[in-house]
């Protein structure tokens, strides 16, 4: 499970004196204990990468607006010991080439919002892991838009 790799990982960098990585990590395990304890169960995989996702983002943001290099430094690190936790996603042409069984689907949709769902019911089907705004993209794509 996800939540034992991270624990792994941060006993790695609390060995190996890695402040940062054992930090963020400590924080990502925190936010998931909380996303458990509220469910009032065992944290899934999915509850993990949720979290991590959010953690990612909020070191993105606040990495656009830090103006100390050593603030921003920090951030960008903490973003790739987080991100190194997370299944590769899918780009836009792998996305498209995907949604090949359900291309005429897609372009016979009453528009865009339409076309997204059916893509993603079918990438969620298939378990993939995909972006949003990259699905969205490569229906553009196959619509011709």
């Amino acid at each position: 499970m996800l939540i034992d790799e991270i624990r792994k990982r941060r006993t790695e960098a609390f060995k190996a004196r890695d402040t940062v990585t054992k930090e963020v990590l400590n924080v990502a395990l925190g936010e998931i204990d909380t996303v458990a304890a509220r469910g009032g169960r065992e944290a899934t995989d999915e509850d993990c990468a949720q979290v991590i996702r959010k953690l990612v983002k909020s070191n993105e943001e606040t990495r656009a607006a830090a103006v100390d290099e050593a603030q921003r430094a920090t951030l960008t690190r903490e973003i790739e010991v987080l991100a190194a936790l997370l299944p590769r996603t899918l780009g836009v042409a792998e996305v498209a080439a995907a949604l090949g069984p359900v291309a005429e689907a897609v372009r016979g949709a009453a528009n865009d919002g339409a076309a997204t769902g059916v893509a993603m019911k079918h990438l969620k089907a298939a378990g993939a892991a995909v972006d949003g705004k990259v699905v969205a993209q490569a229906v553009k794509q196959l619509r011709g838009g």
